[in-house]
This record gives structure tokens, sequence and C-alpha cells, in this order.
């Protein structure tokens, strides 16, 4: 009788580059508030993201993404806040190791279509309620330790 095969997801360690919008806006009673978006597979909250846009600095491309998939638009600071690590399965069930750099992003409009407009829901929370939400330990930490 031969013995099961252990079959295991290899992970790439090498992180590629993913950039990814914090949208953060004021709400009406002056406190901060986030949007998370779901994933369209898992369905988890997270924040909008996405792989490096050719002919784009990474803050436009995490401005891109913020649009795409959460239709909010405004100004993104030029500089990262942070970066968090997730292993993102790829569709040849590998595992690829990411590292996302995180842009605030100060939502000026939200647009009543977009692109994944239909594929995700949105919700503004405070910073506890949103970092309660995500998955991530170290996006935790950024949302958590956010201050515009």
């Amino acid at each position: 009788m031969r013995k099961p095969e252990i079959v295991r997801a290899e992970v790439d360690r090498e992180p590629r580059a993913q950039y990814a919008a914090l949208p953060w806006r004021r709400g009406g009673d002056g406190v901060l508030e986030i949007l998370l978006i779901t994933s369209r597979e898992t369905r988890r909250w997270v924040i909008p993201k996405g792989w490096p846009m050719k002919g784009k600095t990474s803050a436009a491309a995490a401005a891109r993404e913020a649009f795409e998939e959460a239709g909010v638009s405004g100004q993104t600071a030029k500089k990262p806040l942070g970066a968090f690590h997730y292993d993102k399965r790829l569709s040849s069930g590998r595992l690829q190791r990411v590292r996302v750099s995180v842009f605030a992003l100060k939502v000026e409009a939200e647009a009543e279509t977009w692109p994944e407009i239909g594929q995700r829901d949105r919700l503004w929370a405070s910073l506890a309620d949103a970092a309660e939400r995500v998955d991530e330990p170290e996006l935790k930490a950024l949302i958590s330790a956010f201050a515009p």
C-alpha cells in the first residue's frame, strides 16, 4: 500500500509589489472614517489595491485602484504610510508573497457608478471598527495608527 502524498501549496517568498489606497474622510460629526471594500472571491474586508501600472507612479496606481474598486477619488499622499504583507493565491494554485505599500487617500468624491460596483460591497467605518474587520495584522496596525 502506497503512502498518500502530502501536497503543500508552494509559496514564492520573494514578494511582489502591490499598491493600495487607504481612503479616508471626516464624517458629519468630524469623526475620522476609513472606507473598506470586500474582496471579490473571499468577501473579506480589505482596502483597494492592485499591481503596478505601466506609466503610473505607485501613488497614482493606488488612486486608480481606489476608483476602480471603490468608486472614490481625491488627494493621494505622495509617500506611503507603510506596508503590509499577505499571500495571494494565484490561478495556478501557488501562493505569491505580496508586499503592499499603502497610500492615504483623502476622499473628495464618491462616484455613482464605477468599474467594480456590482462585484464588491463598501463600508465606511471608524478607525477601530475598520482595524477590527481586516485580517492582516500589519494592515490592522496601519489603520489603528492612522492620523492624517
